[in-house]
């Protein structure tokens, strides 16, 4: 059976890297391999802007949890490159997402034995001989085995349906903000963007273009009635502790759902205070130099959006007045974050890499898969058994937000996920 992986991991982002990691603390004897799109790793390419922080404890990073005495946590990162006493110096709250982004392509190419870049997966399979396990393709025409398989491709952008027509070059999800609006400077100063959202990522884009491009209007348009403050306590922040995880796994639907309406302003749809305060300011500099860069459409609608000549048409709807406005702008930015699991509008039955095995997968009652604490989903008919497949980093609607993409549990899950690959290969993790 050599040429079939113990493990193949979908995606090498944070949540498959820390469990690469995880793997080569305590399960060496596993020949894991992790198929990466991309040609290497980065992190959130399209959001390093300057200034901006993970919003995140530095010690939540891709081992500390786990095992705090692992080589391949943040503060060694920093200790192995010279850097720790001036990171210690800084005048900030949480690590700078342009430090951590070299953090983990540090732990990346640490781990580089393991992963196959630029294999994007088009096709997974499934055969029974020389045993049971998962056939891989690549878009390269590659082929490969493993008897687990782990996906951790992150999760799919949300665009809502008014802009789907209009996605491309000029409109576009905030994943890709960066390498966007370098596209465009190529051709001239930047005159005019609209930023969809009321998201962290989307005060943060506002306040990037603000900065950088003096010459530019921005245009926030929201459907609430102005950026909320994030809710930073401590008992809320207690959500992104694993006893939650528990708590929150073992809820009924409808306590989920409160719990959700809860704990929102936690992660979503706020924004830290620095950048709130930091942007309204910039906002009253500009009344005093009676200039106007920064125009807010609140409890707004997008009803259409639609390319002209020089950029896009929105046409909004004040949600409690009914009054209609246009918008026009070179480039419209979708701050309106990720799809999880569920059959909301925001949600998707599974995730799309698994399409070819959907209709052997166990789901609930609303058809989404049906994902079990340790992260594994489950063949529908039990007659017709798969080889072990865990979700890596995708499962907010059954695990909480301690599964929100951040970091938080980052660590601990791959511990978790190891546990469950290890006992259904039937080999041991070291002490």
């Amino acid at each position: 059976m050599r040429d079939v992986h113990d493990v193949i991991g979908v995606g090498f982002g944070p949540a498959n890297i820390a469990l690469a990691v995880a793997v080569k603390e305590e399960a060496p004897q596993l020949n894991c391999l992790f198929l990466e799109a991309r040609s290497d790793v980065e992190w959130q390419p399209g959001m390093l802007m300057a200034g901006t922080d993970i919003q995140n404890h530095p010690v939540r990073d891709l081992a500390t949890l786990r095992n705090p005495r692992s080589r391949y946590t943040f503060i060694n990162f920093l200790h192995e490159h010279e850097r720790l006493l001036s990171y210690l110096n800084l005048p900030v709250h949480f690590p700078l997402r342009r430090d951590y982004a070299q953090y983990v392509r540090w732990v990346a190419e640490e781990c580089a034995p393991m992963v196959a870049y630029e294999s994007e997966v088009v096709d997974i399979g499934v055969a029974t001989a020389p045993c049971p396990h998962y056939v891989v393709k690549t878009a390269d025409g590659g082929s490969h085995r493993g008897r687990v398989l782990v996906v951790g491709t992150g999760r799919t952008p949300y665009i809502p349906d008014v802009f789907a027509q209009v996605l491309g070059s000029r409109l576009f999800h905030s994943n890709d903000y960066r390498w966007r609006l370098e596209q465009r400077r190529a051709s001239g100063p930047l005159t005019s963007v609209a930023v969809i959202g009321a998201s962290q990522g989307a005060a943060e884009i506002a306040l990037d273009l603000h900065s950088g491009h003096p010459d530019c209007e921005i245009t926030t348009v929201t459907r609430g009635f102005g950026y909320r403050l994030k809710d930073t306590s401590p008992f809320s922040e207690e959500a992104f502790l694993p006893d939650f995880t528990d708590y929150y796994f073992n809820a009924s639907e409808r306590g989920k759902s409160d719990l959700d309406a809860q704990l929102r302003p936690t992660n979503y749809s706020s924004v830290d205070r620095d950048v709130i305060e930091t942007l309204y300011v910039r906002r009253y500099e500009d009344e005093l130099d009676g200039r106007r860069r920064l125009r807010m459409h609140r409890n707004s609608e997008v009803l259409a959006a639609r390319l002209s000549t020089d950029g896009v048409v929105l046409d909004l709807q004040e949600r409690h007045t009914g009054e209609r406005t246009t918008v026009e702008a070179e480039l419209v930015v979708l701050a309106t974050g990720f799809k999880d699991l569920g059959a909301s509008e925001r949600g998707e039955p599974h995730p799309p890499l698994l399409s070819p095995l959907a209709p052997r997968l166990a789901v609930d009652a609303s058809g989404t898969v049906r994902v079990a604490r340790d992260y594994s989903l489950s063949a529908a008919e039990s007659d017709a058994p798969l080889p072990p497949l865990f979700l890596n980093g995708l499962c907010e609607s059954t695990h909480g937000l301690g599964d929100a993409g951040s970091f938080s549990l980052l660590s601990l899950r791959a511990g978790t996920l190891l546990s469950g690959i290890t006992e259904r290969l039937g080999t041991s993790v070291a002490q």
